[in-house]
């Protein structure tokens, strides 16, 4: 090869060789044609880069299409600077910020006098369909920090110009330029306009520059784009049943739960029906937790500010945390997490290494507080019950532990219907180990145990280095519920942190002290918010075991009234939860509030069914079943609450 030619390695192994300072379009456009027409950018080293780019020395290359994540992160992060700059054609007093891609879309922010309504979000996108079939260049320019700084100032670009100030002195500046408009950004970017072909503009929102309360209320339009037709329409028809199934809407109408400003925004009124599906989610925990070893403990809703300073939480967690009640001369602080007071429960005792391992569960309600402008129905409030467990165990019983714990929260959750998972580990920042406590000795050990359980299991994770918290590595489960939508829920934790200060000791087989190992685990997480995701998941068709009223009895005329009022009787008797409806209604108007009710089942009786002592039933959205005797419906209920369907 001569000094004129790099090799370029492809994902397969395969190896070509290349003039330097070759395209990355160039080298896309010699693999094929049609994967030409797909790459929207490559990576280059690793590193993702504009299909502009020339390459100079031997690398590994990959090309990046719409299929893959990074290639729609690309794709969309384009839409997004589509947007804006239709956005500025438009309405050239428009100051602009930030707009990065997101899941499933994009958004950008804007400060503006007046509101953008739906009229404008139509013009928008009608100047976006201009920009594309201009089809534009999207080139790439770097800037020194003075250059940048005069170009946004000149400009009155106030965000972008803030942003260059926070960079690194001497560093680069780069930016996006499309026609007139320019956008400070680091790329990549598709090669041109006309490569955005499918898109929406979907809604608009508040959001405060930097996440800042105390900072300016930008207007944030959020978009969704795709590369193809089919693709864009199949979204849109999932976010029609997103809406239908807003576990908001549908709380309200099933009369669930309600939430009251007059009494405080993020704090969660549970009504009858809404209860009593918490009832039996509770008392469904309480039984799996008692079978799997657990003991159940209760402690206070508040704390000294000793027991705050001593968990961290006062130096680490303070600005989530309510401010302090003065009691006696004393601060009190309303409980953020359950932890240290279990803590407290253990360092009342006094263990060896034989009443090891210790595992305490708890239904405890926490108070944090939470921006207003994050708040959203059940899935962020400021008060919650959230299902803590702690493992206090010996070194040697970590790796048990870690794997008993995994299937016991993988069993729980196949339980309530969400056996599709997603599992990321989180680990230290390598290059900033100085900010997370214990020893590198624990964090070791401590992410083996995590790692040795997932193996065991042969279950693939993702390793997400720098999310795990100052105290320890973490298994975090992700459901993904029927419309595909990936919820946290379950975290399986170490903490290094606590054991210490709070000098938690166990004796050893050699009578000295030694320090235990701590796991936290909270599997359900929030009961509010997952109870939220029931709701939308189930799109409030409960399964018969979680339904707050699992069957509707119902007689056709007043003759068979006695009958019905029996049969539901009998029923209730054996724990079923039932609804009569025993009025002299018609029993399609019964049937239709049965429906709307979305009670899983109907017994309807008539003349006929009291005659033979049987029942006509009816299946919640599928219609009539047949007739069966009342040993065989009690039979089919027992069934199917045992099956959890």
């Amino acid at each position: 090869m001569d000094s004129n030619s790099i090799k370029i390695t492809l994902p397969d192994g395969r190896v070509r060789e290349y003039p330097k300072g070759v395209s990355a379009a160039e080298v896309v456009k010699s693999i094929g044609s049609g994967l030409a027409k797909a790459t929207l950018a490559v990576k280059i080293d690793g590193q993702p880069a504009d299909l502009g780019t020339t390459i100079a020395h031997d690398a590994s290359f990959t090309a990046l299409t719409f299929d893959s994540a990074e290639g729609r992160d690309i794709y969309r992060h384009s839409a997004s600077h589509l947007m804006a700059q239709a956005v500025t054609e438009l309405y050239p007093d428009v100051k602009v910020a930030i707009g990065p891609s997101i899941e499933d879309g994009f958004y950008y922010d804007f400060e503006r006098d007046t509101a953008f309504t739906p009229d404008d979000l139509a013009k928008i996108e009608a100047r976006m369909a201009e920009i594309v079939k201009r089809d534009l260049p999207i080139t790439r320019q770097e800037l020194s920090r003075a250059e940048a700084l005069e170009m946004f100032k000149s400009k009155g670009e106030l965000y972008k110009t803030e942003l260059i100030n926070d960079l690194p002195e001497g560093e680069k500046i780069s930016l996006y330029r499309q026609g007139e408009f320019a956008d400070l950004c680091r790329g990549p970017h598709l090669p041109s306009t006309g490569r955005v072909r499918f898109y929406k503009l979907l809604s608009v929102a508040g959001a405060y520059w930097r996440g800042d309360e105390k900072r300016k209320m930008l207007q944030r339009i959020y978009g969704t784009a795709f590369d193809k037709k089919e693709q864009l329409e199949a979204h849109l028809q999932k976010l029609e049943e997103i809406k239908k199934r807003d576990h908001r809407k549908l709380g309200k109408e099933m009369d669930l739960f309600s939430l009251h400003e007059e009494a405080g925004a993020g704090l969660v009124c549970w009504h009858p029906k809404g209860a009593r599906i918490r009832s039996i989610v509770e008392d469904h925990w309480r039984q799996r937790h008692f079978a799997g070893g657990y003991d159940i403990v209760y402690t206070p809703h508040i704390g000294k500010e000793w027991v705050w300073q001593t968990s961290g939480h006062l130096k680490f967690y303070q600005e989530n945390m309510y401010s302090p009640l003065d009691i006696d001369g004393t601060d009190y602080y309303l409980k953020p997490v359950n932890c240290p007071m279990q803590i407290l429960i253990y360092k009342a005792g006094h263990y060896s290494y034989r009443d090891l391992p210790l595992r305490w569960a708890e239904l405890g309600t926490v108070y944090r507080y939470e921006r207003s402008g994050t708040l959203t129905g059940l899935f962020r409030v400021r008060g919650f019950t959230q299902d803590d467990a702690h493992i206090i165990c010996t070194p040697a019983q970590m790796d048990d532990e870690i794997l008993r714990v995994l299937d016991f929260s993988l069993s729980i959750m196949a339980d309530f219907g969400f056996s599709d998972v997603k599992i990321e580990l989180s680990v230290r920042d390598p290059n900033n180990l100085d900010k997370y406590a214990g020893s590198d000795e624990m964090w070791v050990k401590g992410e083996e145990s995590l790692v040795k359980a997932l193996k065991a299991r042969n279950i693939d994770y993702q390793r997400m280095e720098g999310e795990a918290v100052f105290y320890g590595p973490k298994i975090d489960i992700k459901i993904r519920d029927s419309l595909g939508r990936l919820w946290q829920c379950t975290t399986i934790q170490f903490d290094f942190n606590m054991p210490v200060g709070f000098d938690m000791t166990y004796i050893g087989e050699d009578g000295k002290e030694h320090r235990p190992y701590m796991v936290h685990r909270a599997l359900l997480g929030s009961l509010e918010r997952f109870f939220g995701i029931l709701i939308e998941h189930y799109a409030g068709n409960f399964p018969l075991w979680l339904a707050p009223v699992q069957l509707a009895v119902m007689n056709i005329t007043d003759a068979q009234a006695g009958y019905a009022g029996q049969l539901g009787n009998r029923l209730q008797g054996l724990d079923y939860r039932v609804k009569m409806f025993l009025g002299s209604e018609k029993v399609g108007a019964k049937i239709r509030d049965a429906e709307m009710e979305k009670i899983p089942y109907m017994a309807v009786v008539g003349g006929r069914e009291m005659e033979a002592g049987t029942v006509s039933l009816r299946q919640h959205g599928q219609g009539d079943i047949g007739q069966m005797t009342i040993e065989e419906l009690i039979a089919k209920l027992q069934d199917e609450v045992q099956a959890r369907k």
